[in-house]
């Protein structure tokens, strides 16, 4: 499985996790020339090699209308700008669907911590030119990169007061650290801020888990150097390797009725499923007395056990329910969009141990059918879906 994971040992912010992604590509002049050509008004990337503590890696150095900004030179912007000037980059659907996620999430974050509504939020650090640019370069970066998974290490946030728009506030700031709710982070001895909003936004969005790094057959490193110099590297560190494949431990229970009506049955499994069960079936069975019965199968995780535990015992007349633990092996899954004549149209792809399926999504298929007043045969066939990768 192709996994990038990102050692955030010095925190995160947007240009490093640029240029540590960056390291990892095969021609990078390339690719940042390709940035330069997306036309993010005023903007201009220069890949810089640079030094910390005797690791050499890259800073990637972005300047609008040829300054470099700093902590005290902003262009404040709300949502709706944002949206325009994404809107107008000639970047892949998925890509731009990224960066208004992730300006999304730091626009909840933002509002939440100053009482604002979503669309009146300014947004200061996170608004200025070079923060687009660095979220567009993130998300083109991890779009060409493709990997299968990307964990991250917990997140060093800094400590002691970071000064902002707003004043001198603690670290992390309050948007960063409603960001990073639910993600391990530690302080620590280094004064400053280590971890950025949008350094913050882009791990949420990416990151599919948090920990140490797994055992991985490493290919390519990247380091991605921040501007400022403390006793240790200012860089983050990303590795691209190979791990293997995860084996899901999961939770198999079973009951046996045989005095239930189908529609009775149909409501206990919209209860499992719509309560987090991984998959819920029947099979029909024959029971003592020569009676037909339903053998009910629910697939859950181990934290989800006596939840669905005691929704069989509730919605069905089973009167005891049997657990079998399980290991499954599984296709890592992700969702693409792809450009038919009626439209944008989803398609999850899975791929692993030598697979690779790639399938519409039905809803989508289900609503150009009823809209074209054709059959979903024909929907299939006359999307002619072109990928937007």
């Amino acid at each position: 499985m192709r996994t990038i994971y990102l050692d955030c040992g010095m925190g995160a912010a947007g240009d490093m996790l640029t240029a540590a992604l960056l390291e990892l590509m095969p021609n990078q002049d390339a690719f940042v020339e390709e940035l330069n050509g997306l036309g993010i008004p005023g903007i201009r990337f220069t890949a810089e090699k640079c030094e910390k503590c005797g690791i050499l890696g890259t800073h990637m150095k972005v300047t609008v209308h040829g300054e470099e900004e700093d902590d005290h030179h902003h262009h404040h912007g709300h949502l709706a700008d944002i949206r325009g000037i994404v809107s107008g980059l000639p970047l892949p659907t998925m890509v731009k669907l990224d960066i208004l996620a992730v300006y999304e999430e730091v626009a909840q974050a933002e509002s939440h911590v100053h009482g604002v509504p979503v669309e009146h939020i300014h947004f200061h650090e996170v608004g200025t030119m070079d923060a687009i640019a660095d979220v567009t370069a993130v998300c083109l970066l991890l779009h060409r990169l493709a990997p299968d998974k990307i964990i991250a290490s917990p997140v060093h946030v800094g400590s002691g007061q970071v000064r902002c728009a707003h004043g001198i506030l603690p670290v992390p700031a309050p948007a960063t650290a409603y960001l990073l709710r639910g993600i391990p982070i530690y302080g620590g001895s280094i004064d400053g801020e280590l971890c950025t909003p949008t350094g913050a936004a882009l791990l949420k969005h990416f990151a599919t888990e948090f920990g140490q790094m797994p055992v991985m057959k490493v290919q390519a490193i990247g380091y991605g150097m921040g501007r400022k110099d403390f006793p240790r590297a200012n860089c983050v560190r990303a590795l691209l390797g190979e791990t293997e494949a995860p084996i899901d431990a999961i939770v198999e229970l079973r009951c046996n009725v045989d005095d239930m009506t189908g529609e009775a049955i149909g409501f206990a499994l919209e209860q499992l499923l719509g309560s987090g069960a991984l998959d819920a079936f029947t099979v029909p069975v024959g029971m003592k007395k020569s009676r037909p019965g339903v053998l009910i199968t629910v697939l859950c995780r181990e934290e989800k056990k006596e939840v669905m535990v005691r929704l069989l015992l509730k919605h069905t007349t089973t009167l005891g329910v049997r657990e079998f633990p399980c290991r499954r092996y599984t296709l890592s899954r992700t969702m693409e969009v792809v450009n038919t004549p009626f439209g944008p149209v989803r398609k999850k792809v899975s791929s692993g141990y030598g697979v690779h399926r790639e399938k519409l999504e039905y809803d989508d298929l289900v609503k150009i059918a009823k809209e074209q007043n054709i059959s979903l045969a024909e929907a299939l066939d006359q999307t002619g879906a072109v990928s937007l990768k």
